[in-house]
């Protein structure tokens, strides 16, 4: 299958768990503004099936949270769900990671991470989202996807790193990823821009 099929597929499969699952109303029940970051925003939805959503509140309410998570938790075969409190710190957010697989197997990661709306990241992973985006050209979308699909299975390497590896390293392919990566890390996601 072409690659840009594959992610054509996942992109389309992606919006169908959103909707059948009704996140976005779940969360917006509770006063929230979701906001879709990263690869499905991005159409650079891969191997690795990451939702990504920033969720904007007023004020962090841990209980408020939960019962968002409840709600999913009986709506959706959730395998895992792995909270974070970091409202102390300047992230001020709370972060929800939870896995689920879908009729075919497949398994899905949904980041959530619900943050202070005006606190200090609000809105810098919808600016990095939107910047990469509007640099996309054909070649670029089908280096990138080919880079993610290349990943060895079981290797985690965050898409902002590809991201990074292709817009400032010129990098074309996986193994010149692995040389770059060696020599430019990344040492702080949001503070980069394409």
């Amino acid at each position: 299958m072409d690659i840009l099929e594959l992610a054509q597929q996942n992109q389309q499969a992606a919006w169908k768990i959103l909707d059948d699952a009704r996140i976005f109303e779940t969360w917006e029940k509770i006063g929230a503004s979701v906001h879709l970051v990263g690869s499905l925003k991005s159409g650079l939805l891969m191997k690795n099936r990451d939702i990504d959503m920033h969720i904007y509140t007023d004020k962090l309410d841990v209980g408020e949270s939960f019962s968002v998570m409840q709600e999913l938790a009986q709506r959706l075969p959730l395998a895992e769900i792995h909270y974070g409190n970091l409202i102390d710190t300047e992230e001020e957010c709370i972060e929800w990671h939870a896995t689920y697989k879908d009729a075919d197997g497949n398994i899905w990661k949904f980041d959530m991470i619900h943050i202070r709306k005006g606190s200090k990241y609000d809105g810098t992973v919808e600016g990095v989202t939107e910047a990469i985006t509007k640099l996309l050209t054909p070649e670029i979308r089908r280096t990138i996807l080919q880079i993610k699909y290349d990943v060895p299975e079981g290797m985690l390497i965050p898409g902002i790193e590809i991201y990074h590896g292709v817009f400032s390293g010129n990098v074309k392919s996986y193994d010149q990823l692995e040389q770059w990566r060696k020599t430019n890390p990344l040492t702080n996601s949001l503070d980069w821009l394409p």
